[in-house]
């Protein structure tokens, strides 16, 4: 331990609690853990944490709290019962929940003159520790700063804003990212793996067309924010002609064409909407307005 590091509590060890605490134990934090089964705690104690018996004990041991528990449900159970020891502390909330969970704990906290963080992770546990991952955080900025070195122990600290929903919706908005992009990946590997292409001779190649993929969205980003969107790279008509090639390529070779054909539809009802010579990232104002309903 290093004496000139803050103390911290965690509440919760779990997967990914553990990881947050052997991160902080590994860059020298006093590093106390509760947990409801106190089982899970032996591990981190036998690395040097302080295994305190009570969540009272535990938030009473350092000024920063960090809690990564089941649900909101759990962190109310295990909180509202010590939220008095919660006084002049930061809570940071890295339990996973929505927007409207986030900014009620936030008003719950600052009911009990304690500062808070809303925090996602964006991570699995192995990659917590990793100066590269990011950790997405929203609330009180100034909490945010004077403890940034402490959350730069589990991976990069990003402050998105003061409204302390921002952090779950970003959560939740690159989750869908996620998932779309690597069940894009999945469904070419298993085109090209039906002819032979193993997913490792593939996979290099599809992550030096995501590196162009990334420069498509940042020109995109500027047209979404404005609403307009100049046709003067490739048009939805133009994307449509093309994922009629994916369609059938898939189809003949056996490939199941859920996700290209759901790609397909909604660049139609871009098209039929009136942005058939506009750019791909028209599509956004279908996906806004499912329904087609005329909007003020």
């Amino acid at each position: 331990m290093h004496s000139d590091r803050p103390a911290v509590t965690v509440l919760g060890a779990g997967s990914m609690g553990s990881a947050l605490a052997a991160a902080l134990l590994e860059r020298g934090h006093p590093t106390t853990v509760w947990n409801r089964s106190a089982h899970r705690v032996r591990p981190l104690a036998d690395r040097g944490a302080r295994a305190a018996a009570t969540p009272e004990e535990a938030v009473a041991a350092g000024s920063l709290v960090i809690a990564c528990v089941l649900d909101h449900e759990v962190l109310h159970t295990v909180l509202d019962p010590v939220a008095g020891s919660l006084t002049g502390k930061v809570l940071v909330n890295l339990t996973s929940g929505s927007p409207e969970q986030a900014r009620e704990v936030d008003a719950w906290a600052r009911s009990h003159a304690a500062e808070h963080l809303d925090g996602a992770i964006m991570t699995t546990p192995p990659g917590v520790g990793n100066p590269e991952v990011m950790f997405l955080y929203s609330g009180s900025r100034a909490a945010f700063e004077a403890h940034r070195p402490t959350l730069a122990s589990l991976g990069d600290p990003v402050h998105l804003g003061a409204d302390p929903g921002l952090a779950s919706l970003y959560d939740t908005a690159l989750l869908g990212l996620m998932w779309s992009t690597m069940t894009g990946w999945l469904h070419g590997t298993a085109l090209v793996g039906a002819e032979k292409t193993p997913a490792t001779d593939f996979t290099p190649v599809a992550i030096r067309w995501l590196s162009t993929v990334a420069g498509f969205l940042t020109t995109y980003a500027p047209q979404v924010d404005a609403g307009r969107y100049p046709g003067d790279d490739a048009t939805v008509d133009v994307q449509i002609a093309a994922v009629d090639h994916l369609v059938h390529a898939a189809a003949a070779r056996g490939i199941d064409n859920a996700l290209p054909e759901l790609l397909k539809s909604v660049m139609e009802r871009a098209r039929d909407a009136g942005h058939g010579s506009d750019s791909y990232a028209s599509v956004i104002e279908v996906l806004k307005n499912p329904a087609g309903e005329e909007r003020p």
